[in-house]
């Protein structure tokens, strides 16, 4: 059975909001070109749900596939992929896992989940107070 717009509406959908000189910028960012602009955050947040109304109204019309928001996606992760490293780093992050008591896929299980908290509080922060985080630091994806 086919869903309508406004089950797609219900979806928890990523909203992207940036601030600018003359108001803010809106998109949805798994609806590609589903984007819109206002004067204020609110008109902003107003003017994109029209905006997503319209575009999940042309792509049922039109048979395209609508993309599932991000959360919904995660499901379809199984928890495992292959990575490809240097033998003498393999060499380092084995040892440093023996010296820690664990095993090496639980120490870079952790290694990753500090580092990815890292980022998420730097995008945090770009996102709260813009100009706080130097150009020079790298952000895994903009706020």
């Amino acid at each position: 059975m086919k869903k309508t717009v406004e089950e797609y509406m219900k979806y928890p959908y990523t909203i992207e909001l940036t601030p600018g000189d003359d108001g803010y910028f809106v998109k949805v960012k798994e609806l590609p070109g589903c984007m819109s602009v206002g004067e204020t955050r609110t008109e902003a947040l107003e003017m994109i749900e029209d905006a997503m109304r319209g575009w999940l109204e042309v792509a049922l019309e039109d048979g395209v596939a609508i993309p599932l928001p991000q959360a919904m996606r995660r499901g379809k992760f199984s928890g495992k992929f292959a990575l490809r490293l240097p033998k003498s780093l393999h060499a380092e992050l084995a040892q440093a896992a023996e010296c820690e008591g664990v095993s090496l896929n639980q120490y870079m299980v952790t290694l990753l989940a500090e580092k990815n908290s890292f980022h998420e509080v730097k995008r945090l922060i770009a996102k709260k107070a813009p100009g706080e985080i130097p150009p020079s630091s790298s952000l895994l994806c903009s706020p």
